[in-house]
């Protein structure tokens, strides 16, 4: 089997690079592939002509998106439509990934992969525009949302309250008001090959098992390198200094509906998966 990854060289990528490893798998990372030029990226699919295009790459800084919405849309809605275009001239399966930010976090109870969408800010609007653009296209692609992504690379909340954690005794302030499931990409990755292989069409939430808060999640990251939770400091999304850019969904849990309604395997509490990440990380 030929797959083809964008966006491979980033958190999620480097994962579902080995997630893919005993296929024939091509990396097509940001410096490889630019997914706002069309002729790049339709030259690129059609002349590797892979069974499946997993389409990680997108522009995920949520502040920078707020004040530079065009590259937002250029990226993330654009790129994914250039995607899209190339598989379905390809005839290649597309599985794309995206974001709980679709949702404006008003809700009180899980998000379903049915219920309205409402993006609050310009990074959710722009990658709910990059689902339009793949199922208008490619209307059997399978989308899979998901949300708080941690891993082994790149930058991401567990390394920075392992550092916090670690680097002095003072308080650490992390907001309690923002309610959602931390996701490991190593666990999503596996995720995403399943459905991707098995070309399973339409929305998917996916997302480690467990809701919590930042505040919560950063207690258990302290807990698990054994520094002291009592340290971090619950504040609210208001008391943030500096204020950040882009508004947040304060609730954004997903319900795996579409999974779970499938029969297909749900990923394991976050704290499983954690605890793994740490020892990981610490070694």
């Amino acid at each position: 089997m030929k797959v083809l990854v964008t966006g491979a060289g980033g958190q999620l990528g480097q994962d579902l690079m080995a997630a893919f490893a005993g296929d024939d798998v091509i990396a097509a990372g940001h410096r490889s592939l630019d997914v706002t030029d069309r002729d790049q990226v339709l030259g690129a699919i059609t002349t590797t002509r892979p069974d499946i295009v997993v389409h990680a790459a997108a522009w995920t800084a949520v502040d920078a998106c707020e004040t530079d919405p065009d590259r937002a849309f250029a990226v993330n809605a654009l790129g994914s439509r250039h995607v899209a275009e190339a598989c379905a001239r390809a005839d290649a399966h597309l599985c794309a990934i995206s974001t709980d930010y679709v949702f404006d976090g008003t809700a009180t109870t899980a998000y379903r992969e049915w219920d309205a969408t409402n993006p609050l800010g310009e990074y959710g609007r722009s990658k709910l525009a990059g689902e339009r653009e793949i199922l208008g296209l490619v209307p059997a692609a399978s989308i899979v949302r998901t949300s708080w992504l941690c891993g082994a690379g790149g930058a991401n909340f567990v390394k920075t309250m392992m550092r916090l954690a670690t680097a002095s005794k003072d308080p650490v302030r992390v907001v309690d008001d923002q309610h959602g499931c931390p996701t490991f990409t190593a666990d999503l990755a596996g995720a995403i090959r399943v459905l991707a292989v098995a070309r399973r069409p339409g929305l998917f939430h996916v997302t480690n098992q467990g809701p919590t808060t930042w505040w919560g999640f950063a207690r258990a990251v302290f807990d698990g390198v054994g520094a002291d939770p009592e340290r971090v400091v619950a504040i609210r999304t208001a008391e943030l200094d500096p204020p950040r850019a882009a508004p947040r969904p304060l609730y954004s849990v997903l319900d795996n509906a579409a999974l779970r309604l499938s029969g297909l395997p749900l990923l394991a509490d976050h704290r499983e998966p954690l605890e793994r990440l740490i020892k990981e990380l610490s070694s």
